[in-house]
């Protein structure tokens, strides 16, 4: 089988959910104050919506992209005639 006609990976898909939802659980939730507190840093949390907001920006536009590139591939592989539920036996 070649790579045109290769099943996409979910692993960047994977990778991003995962990512974004640490983002935002870090945004939207005081988990991250409350550890940055407790190393001492407390005097830093004012900032911390100037790195997280950004953050959560970027890894939901990673996401999108990841998403279109695995619906493109999984596309292609329907168009060729590549099917998990049925195989050549």
């Amino acid at each position: 089988m070649n790579d045109s006609t290769k099943k996409p990976s979910k692993k960047t898909l994977y990778a991003s959910a995962i990512g974004t939802a640490l983002v935002a659980l870090c945004c939207f939730t005081p988990i991250l104050v409350i550890a940055i507190a407790a190393v001492g840093l407390g005097a830093l949390t004012p900032y911390l919506d100037f790195i997280l907001w950004p953050a959560l920006a970027v890894m939901l536009a990673v996401s999108f992209l990841a998403y279109r590139k695995y619906k493109k591939g999984c596309a292609s592989c329907e168009v060729t005639g590549i099917n998990d539920t049925h195989e050549n036996i």
